[in-house]
Formats: structure tokens, C-alpha cells, sequence
């Protein structure tokens, strides 16, 4: 089984394993809620329908700033980033990239390799992430000097606003998403700082890291001493030659004309 490796002063283990299981159900529940209502909202169900109703009542710009500065030949204008299609593709995008480390995580965690330490660089990203779709709804819209707008209408004003076009229900499930995003990022930051605190070890831990310390170092070093008694043992055991030819019994063979290897051949025949 997997296990990560020995960091020194970092507990391994969750303090209170039923918590992380309560955060996962309302991980799980924040989930499915963000990812149907960003992918019911997807591309544009009533992003522009509200953005042309707080321009009708002078809460923000127009969406129609851009064709009016296409045909005046004038510079255009920047998509105000609250009413752009890149933040809706952006809330789709984390809420499926949710889904898919929530099933990734539920899977570590039954196999329980899921550690704290595991846990808290992916939490800080995708806290961040909500914090950034957060920033991103509730976002200004300074794109026309005229009708400056430091929040979206739809966060701090009624729908009713939205009533006499017809776009109550898309005001009211706009501000359902602000609501899953505000939560999400809630629990995401729940899980961050649990994850942080896990990893801080009791007394008790910090005792039995402590121990396991002591016992790899003197592994260790038991290992690397030599035996004394093996290595003198195998030190007082001469070497002998394969082949027990001196020059002075090469020499004798010379002179009676026979080769060392001729003279044991013939030995043995």
C-alpha cells in the first residue's frame, strides 16, 4: 500500500475522521447543486437578459454598448468581466473539476491514503478558485463612466427589478449560483484549515515520531559499522594461488625442455 513518506513534525493521520466525512457530504451536496445550476446557465441563459435589465434601470452599462461602437467607428469597449462568457465557462469549469477531485478524494480516503498533507495544497487551489468566481459575480462594471456599477445589481437589489421583463426567475437563479459559490468556497476553506490543523501532531505523536527517529538512526548505524570478527576472520585466511608455479620451478621445467601445462598433462596420463 502507498504511504507517504516520513516528514518530521507533520501528523500522517486526520484528528477526527467523522468531520472530514461530514465535509465531504457537504462537499458533495455544494457540488451537484454548483454543477447543475452553471451548466443549466451555460453559455448564456440570463447572463446578457440581466445585464440589460440593470442597464434599463440605470444600474450598469448596456449590452449594446458594443454594436453602438461598432457603428459609430469608436474604440471598443472592454465586456465588463461579471457579464463575460469567459466567467460562466470558468464557474462550469471548476465546478467539473470539483466533481472529479471530490470522486478522487472519496476514493484515497476509503483506501485511507488521503492525508492531511495531501489535502491542503489541493484545498488552497480550489478555494481559491470559488474565491475568484466570487469576485467574479459580484464584480464591477465600469465599462460606461455614466452608470458606474461597483456590484452586480442582482447581489445587493430585488428582483422585482427584473418583473417587468420577465426575468424574475433567471435574477432569482442567478443569485442561487452567487449563493453555491459563497457556500463552496466556504467549505473548501473549512477543509483548508482542518487539513492545516491535522497536520499539526499531538504530544503523543510527536513522541512516537520521536521513537520511530531514534530507531532508523540507530538502524543505521548498526548497519555501517563493519563486523570485527568477520573481517579478521577472513584476513587471517591466506590466499593460494590457482596455479602453484614459482619462476624458480619454471625455470627447472625450462631447462628440461617441458612447458608447465605439457608436464601435468603428461602427469596425469
Amino acid at each position: 500500500m502507498f504511504r507517504i513518506p516520513y516528514i518530521r513534525f507533520l501528523a500522517r493521520k486526520w484528528r477526527h475522521p467523522k468531520v472530514l466525512v461530514s465535509l465531504f457530504v457537504f462537499e458533495l451536496a455544494g457540488t451537484v447543486a454548483a454543477l447543475t445550476l452553471f451548466g443549466i446557465a451555460d453559455p448564456d441563459l440570463f447572463r446578457t437578459a440581466l445585464w440589460q435589465v440593470g442597464s434599463d434601470n440605470g444600474f450598469n452599462s448596456s449590452p449594446k454598448q458594443i454594436l453602438y461602437a461598432y457603428a459609430n467607428y469608436r474604440p471598443i469597449p472592454k465586456t465588463p468581466f461579471v457579464w463575460s462568457q469567459t466567467l460562466t465557462s470558468y464557474n462550469v469549469a471548476i465546478s467539473v473539476l470539483c466533481t472529479f477531485i471530490l470522486l478522487v478524494k472519496a476514493v484515497m480516503f476509503v483506501m485511507h491514503i488521503w492525508y492531511p498533507i495531501l489535502s491542503v495544497p489541493v484545498n488552497l487551489v480550489l478555494t481559491v478558485l470559488w474565491i475568484v468566481s466570487f469576485a467574479g459575480q459580484a464584480g464591477p462594471d465600469h465599462s460606461d463612466p455614466e452608470h458606474p456599477s461597483s456590484v452586480a445589481w442582482y447581489i445587493n437589489k430585488s428582483c422585482d427589478y427584473a418583473i417587468p421583463s420577465g426575468n424574475k426567475h433567471y435574477c432569482l437563479m442567478a443569485k442561487g449560483t452567487f449563493a453555491i459559490t459563497v457556500v463552496m468556497a466556504f467549505v473548501f476553506l473549512l477543509n483548508l484549515l482542518f487539513g492545516i490543523w491535522s497536520m499539526i501532531p499531538t504530544p503523543e505523536e510527536r513522541a512516537t515520531q520521536k521513537l520511530e527517529s531514534d530507531d532508523l538512526q540507530l538502524g543505521a548505524a548498526s548497519a555501517s559499522k563493519p563486523s570485527a570478527g568477520r573481517h579478521g576472520e577472513m584476513k587471517s585466511i591466506p590466499e593460494v594461488s590457482a596455479v602453484p608455479y614459482t619462476p624458480r620451478t619454471l625455470a627447472f621445467n625450462t631447462l628440461d625442455r617441458q612447458l608447465p601445462l605439457r608436464s601435468q598433462n603428461e602427469q596425469w596420463a
